[in-house]
């Protein structure tokens, strides 16, 4: 191989590499978006495997419609411009035309619409429940209970700071090892493999509690308790953030859950119930 031809690959090699950095990045579950990340998060959950599908579907349609109206484009532009039809057709009405572009609309609509019905239902039919969660939305932070597994709140705020982000200030989160504006101080475990109900609510304004790899997306809001499922399928750790507008420090308000064994969540649960146990003895005494 030449030289110069050689080295004109390998520069085209180190200019893909990013791209390629990202598509290995979407295939390897991180929990989090990585540079150059391509699609979705890697699914952790069979209500995100089914929005996946569900989209590459829409995928498939959208580009078969947009292929075919390209070729129907560029027939138009090559048999019917001036040069090559300079009589043009004073056709009005075309019955079997008119009935096709009416139906075969009506046929891809159904197509969509039957697995988007399925889907809906089953984000919206809870299984029966291995773990219920209660998050509780503040300006700017969450707080987590365990209804029925003892009497204690969580309260986790985000370990970047507006000053942080503002450079005027170090990162905690970076110097933890955790990712800038997802990082919190005390994330909350749920175990792997097991229907974890989480129950959204909020002590001042909209908010909405999302986690992307799980599928997972509502809305906490005054006044109310709105409710919504995962099973994640995988342990590690998986982020998300507030995803409705709720004021100067939206962006501060991160989501972390750790999925862990069952022995591992047990234990955690614990020393939890130990700690509030504790708490409450302490205040007794008091």
């Amino acid at each position: 191989m030449p030289s110069k031809f050689r080295t004109k690959v390998l520069a085209a090699g180190a200019a893909l590499m990013p791209l390629l950095a990202g598509t290995a990045a979407w295939a390897v579950p991180t929990g989090k978006p990585e540079p150059w990340q391509l699609d979705f998060q890697p699914a952790a959950s069979p209500v995100m495997e089914n929005i996946e599908d569900f989209h590459r579907l829409l995928v498939w349609l959208i580009t078969l419609i947009s292929l075919f109206v390209l070729v129907l484009l560029i027939i138009i532009m090559v048999r019917y411009n001036r040069r090559s039809n300079p009589v043009p057709s004073k056709t009005e009405h075309n019955t079997v035309l008119e009935v096709v572009w009416t139906i075969v609309p009506v046929i891809v609509l159904v197509i969509i619409a039957i697995p988007s019905f399925k889907l809906l239902y089953f984000e919206a039919d809870i299984p029966k429940p291995d773990v219920t969660v209660k998050a509780i939305g503040h300006q700017w932070s969450w707080s987590y209970k365990y209804p029925g597994q003892g009497d204690f709140e969580i309260a986790s705020n985000s370990l970047t700071s507006m000053q942080a982000a503002g450079g005027t200030a170090p990162d905690a989160a970076k110097a933890k090892g955790e990712p800038s504006l997802l990082g919190v101080d005390n994330p909350i475990y749920v175990p792997v493999n097991k229907v974890v109900k989480v129950q959204t609510a909020s002590s001042d304004v909209i908010h909405s509690w999302t986690i992307p790899a799980f599928g997972v997306k509502m809305d906490a809001v005054p006044g109310r308790i709105n409710e919504t499922w995962f099973k994640a399928t995988q342990t590690g750790t998986f982020y998300g953030e507030c995803s409705e507008l709720c004021g100067v420090a939206h962006a501060f308000m991160p989501i972390e859950v750790k999925v862990v064994s069952q022995a591992d969540y047990d234990k955690w649960l614990a020393s939890h119930k130990k700690t509030a146990s504790s708490a409450a003895v302490h205040l007794a005494a008091k």
